[in-house]
């Protein structure tokens, strides 16, 4: 049994019943209201059912912020355990599959680049801005989810985005040999997301492969990139059983609406 769906539904129920107070806690991050802590605990209303994960380019961002966001702000811009619910909690340390099955080679180029930005879970390197990231732990099924907002130039991360998006056709399957884990069939597919951001692209990856003792082995890690302005929003997801594409999609339309109104709550007080 997976528990990822409730997860998602319940944090859906926030999306659509709490929009009232994102602009509350997003105007205590900024100082207005000095009685809380300075994170924003919900999100504005109204769910887009998924589309293509195409970006949109040439449209021009109406939350971009000027001069930036500053790191509290970014900070209070993460989704959080509070956000999931049971069973997410604060990680615990790396995954052990993740040292043992994402230092893997191949021959292809992108294919071993794809590889590459998973295990360091860095698709842009150094920010133009602050960063801010969580991490997150299913304490049941050992899943983990990381989840970043940074301020990148969204030039690069068009770049980037273009790239993602054509990785289902280049390395749609392959192999690649783990140093642990030996010879890995890996699969990329692409991952649909809500029309949200100025920009987005996600994709699922999983490698299926055996154990020394010949047990069959799955992991299903999904990632996914929003541009939203001058910010990104970059959540991976991912974990041996079953890891629920839903989740992934409700996060980053929870999150981008979060960073949406605290970059407008930002212009307003610059």
């Amino acid at each position: 049994m997976t528990h990822a769906p409730a997860a998602a539904r319940a944090l859906l129920a926030s999306v659509l019943s709490l929009s009232a107070l994102l602009a509350t806690a997003a105007c205590s991050v900024l100082g207005d209201d000095t009685s809380g802590p300075a994170s924003a605990r919900s999100t504005a209303s109204g769910s887009v059912p998924p589309s293509a994960t195409a970006p949109t380019s040439g449209q021009s961002s109406p939350a971009t912020s000027e001069p930036g966001l500053s790191e509290e702000q970014l900070r209070a811009a993460l989704i959080t355990e509070t956000d999931l619910g049971q069973p997410w909690v604060p990680t615990r340390g790396v995954a052990t599959w993740r040292d043992g099955l994402l230092k893997s080679s191949t021959k292809d180029a992108d294919c071993r680049r794809l590889l590459d930005v998973l295990y360091t879970e860095d698709l842009f390197g150094t920010p133009a801005g602050p960063r801010a990231v969580v991490a997150l732990d299913d304490a049941y099924s050992g899943a983990q989810l990381r989840y970043q907002v940074a301020a990148y130039r969204p030039a690069d991360v068009d770049r980037m985005l273009k790239w993602l998006g054509g990785l289902p056709k280049k390395c749609g399957e392959f192999t690649a040999t783990a140093r642990k884990d030996g010879v890995q069939k890996v699969e990329v597919d692409a991952l649909r997301l809500p029309e949200t951001g100025d920009a987005r692209q996600a994709l699922r990856v999983t490698m299926t492969g055996e154990t020394p003792d010949r047990q069959l082995t799955r992991l299903t890690l999904d990632v996914a990139v929003v541009r939203v302005g001058e910010d990104t929003v970059t959540l991976t997801n991912g974990g041996f059983g079953d890891v629920s594409s839903e989740l992934a999609q409700v996060v980053v339309e929870f999150g981008v609406n979060r960073l949406t109104e605290i970059q407008k709550q930002g212009r307003v007080r610059v």
